[in-house]
């Protein structure tokens, strides 16, 4: 490929609810900056490395006319068929902490058979979010 062709990934974005909610839940829960959060409340930013995490509405007429009404889970039997993993070097006080401040829990942190310890919560809106610790790659 050509190397003016090579991506970089830029954004994950969330389609919510409440884009200021959003923003504020995971700057709480989660422990990110608010980078940006636009006074119409239609487009919210964290801090998150290399990466930009995004929140915008669940429905808006530039996305919906030209990709398609978002769907969204109608229970907790159901997801989204993404998930979001932060890492953390303590996970256990991060799942805790984000517990606390208002992500519903949903599996507290265990060493999973790939050596990861990971721990899931869930967001307002549903979307699933791994807490989970750095793998170290097999020799």
């Amino acid at each position: 490929m050509a190397s003016n062709l090579k991506p970089a990934f830029a954004y994950t974005v969330f389609y919510v609810k409440d884009v200021a909610k959003s923003v504020a839940f995971y700057a709480k829960a989660f422990g990110f900056c608010v980078h940006r959060l636009d006074e119409s409340h239609r487009w919210g930013e964290l801090e998150s490395g290399g990466t930009t995490i995004a929140f915008t509405p669940l429905h808006q007429h530039e996305t919906d006319d030209l990709t398609g009404v978002v769907q969204t889970p109608t229970s907790n039997q159901e997801r989204q068929p993404v998930e979001v993993c932060f890492v953390y070097p303590d996970v256990d006080a991060a799942y805790k902490w984000a517990v606390e401040n208002g992500a519903v829990a949903v599996s507290e942190p265990e060493i999973k058979e790939w050596g990861q310890k990971v721990g899931y919560v869930r967001d307002p809106d549903g979307v699933v979010v791994r807490m989970g610790s750095h793998v170290n790659p097999t020799k």
